[in-house]
């Protein structure tokens, strides 16, 4: 009869263990769910609203990079630093024609299985007062997911103008 209950214990002990096993294994590795289109508006709604900021010339608003952003632009060294960035969009912005106006669209999102990195591939566009395209090229950006907010940490961007 001891027998009979010390097997009886050892199995239901090694049934309860089992289970708790699995049920912390399942917990574990259950990522959670990341809505890729949901993410993909939310990034294209932040480069609309860059390129308002952008267009009014209110650099002040720009809340688009992160303070440890790194810009990257073809031909000249790396920008580091928020504050850096917007001092070379004012100077950017100096340099348009009056009327001339910016727009973005994210063609791509890559979307860490977390959702808290996202790499955006894009297209810009520059056009006129009459809406002729003066301008254009590809842009490549990085997010991250700080304070429940996704600013851009690093960004590349390469004009179609063969000047």
């Amino acid at each position: 009869m001891k027998n009979k209950v010390l097997i009886l214990g050892a199995f239901v002990f090694l049934t309860t263990l089992s289970i708790s096993c699995n049920k912390k294994a399942e917990e574990t590795t259950a990522a959670p769910v990341v809505d890729k289109e949901q993410i993909k508006m939310e990034i294209q709604a932040i480069e609309n609203t860059f390129a308002a900021h952008y267009n009014a010339k209110n650099t002040d608003s720009i809340t688009y990079y992160a303070d440890d952003a790194k810009s990257f632009f073809i031909g000249r060294e790396p920008i580091t630093g928020k504050d850096s960035i917007i001092e070379y969009l004012k100077k950017d912005m100096e340099s348009l024609k009056k009327g001339v106006k910016i727009s973005f669209t994210t063609t791509e999102v890559h979307v860490s299985n977390d959702g808290i990195n996202v790499t955006e591939i894009g297209q810009f566009k520059l056009v006129d007062s009459t809406n002729t395209t003066t301008g254009s090229g590809n842009y490549f950006s990085l997010f991250e997911k700080r304070n429940g907010k996704f600013v851009c940490i690093r960004d590349m961007a390469a004009s179609d103008s063969k000047n």
